[in-house]
């Protein structure tokens, strides 16, 4: 078991309660749910602002922890057994002191619940700032070393872009949906993510495209090579319960294609 630190040591509380809801994540080359992603919501179902808004800079590695619990403890109940789903779930590099010790509520919930580690996804935003690059190498080793897999989300539309690429390389990135978003009718948006789904492919990196919102977009993303998605097109995300995704769609798509 991993040592502790001064986060993991300061006796300090939440003074607020929240859940998670789950969206899907598909995966078109097997017509098969991939994954789903756990997001932060309030105990009334209310969306993430809501709770983020409540967060203070001493309480953001708390809440980091929290949601990681709360997570893997929701998903446990839900996930049928036997499936191989994946569980992706939002950290934030800034509030991990050390990566080994910040990773123990964690494990401790995984065994709890019995929940395989194998199938934990982590993923952090673009949109965060990262000041130290080589500790956030660091997190990603340790989440490696000990099962975990990694990923950037929000790509494309953040601080770093393909710099955070040439630093380290996660097991998958998201294509950010301001990418997405009428990708069919735009010349450039294809181009770019032609280009991110060619050097993803050159460093063994799985590509997702997030925010798919119409039938169009779903296309030309498929034929660029990408085959997992996450999206409204597909399903919304559901409070405390797995959503029924929309495959009857991508059915005619094979049929027709």
């Amino acid at each position: 078991m991993p040592g502790s630190c001064k986060g993991c040591q300061s006796g300090i509380k939440l003074d607020f309660d929240f859940s998670m809801a789950f969206q899907p994540i598909y995966d078109s080359a097997n017509g098969r749910v991939w994954g789903y992603e756990a997001l932060v919501r309030g105990t009334d179902g209310a969306g993430a602002g809501s709770v983020l808004s409540r967060v203070t800079p001493e309480q953001k590695y708390l809440f980091d922890q929290a949601c990681r619990v709360k997570a893997i403890e929701l998903a446990s109940g839900l996930f049928p057994r036997g499936e191989e789903l994946r569980l992706s779930i939002n950290f934030m590099p800034n509030a991990v002191y050390e990566p080994a010790a910040c990773l123990r509520a964690t494990l401790i919930a995984a065994k709890r619940f019995d929940f395989p580690r194998s199938a934990i996804m982590f993923e952090f935003t673009e949109d965060e700032e990262i000041s130290d690059t080589a500790h956030l190498s660091n997190i990603i080793a340790e989440y490696r070393k000990q099962g975990f897999l990694t990923a950037i989300d929000d790509f494309g539309a953040g601080y770093a872009g393909l710099g955070l690429l040439v630093e380290f390389q996660p097991d998958l990135i998201k294509i950010d949906m301001k990418l997405i978003r009428g990708i069919d009718t735009s010349r450039a948006r294809q181009a770019v993510v032609a280009g991110i789904v060619g050097i993803a492919r050159a460093l063994d990196i799985i590509v997702l495209a997030e925010g798919i919102e119409t039938e169009e977009e779903f296309m030309v993303l498929k034929a660029a090579g990408i085959t997992l998605f996450q999206g409204y097109w597909f399903a919304r995300p559901s409070f405390e319960m797995l959503p029924r995704i929309n495959f009857r769609d991508e059915a005619r798509i094979r049929l027709t294609a």
